[in-house]
């Protein structure tokens, strides 16, 4: 928005989103006599101003450099390979648990039924 407003009428903003044949053309015309200049100020007032690609520019914030972004999507995927790596092992965990409960239950069934009594076989 400062760059468009500022050095508007020289096309800046146009030469800094990669549109070089309209910011020549602003170049040379003063901005087309300062009605493109201000045709283009609204635009990118209301995020309707469209960069090279045909994509709009809707954030004027100043990005992080891709370098740090790299970095902090490293970050962030190593992270989740550890909690993807924790809660495995957690898994892992309570299944050994619930295998352990399962045959103390069964142990406990075992010791709590009386025993049958035999019948003497017949001679």
């Amino acid at each position: 928005m400062l760059l468009s407003f500022f050095g508007g009428v020289f096309g800046l903003h146009r030469f800094y989103v990669d549109k070089p044949r309209t910011a020549i053309a602003m170049l040379f015309t003063f901005g087309g006599c300062g009605i493109w200049y201000l045709y283009d100020l609204v635009l990118i007032a209301a995020g309707e101003f469209r960069d090279g690609d045909d994509l709009p520019l809707r954030n004027w914030s100043v990005a992080e450099s891709q370098f740090t972004q790299h970095r902090l999507v490293g970050r962030a995927e190593q992270r989740v390979t550890e909690l993807e790596e924790q809660f495995d092992a957690l898994r892992q965990q309570f299944n050994d648990l619930a295998e352990r409960v399962d045959f103390a239950e069964r142990m406990l069934a075992q010791h709590r039924e009386p025993p049958r009594p035999q019948l003497p076989r017949g001679s």
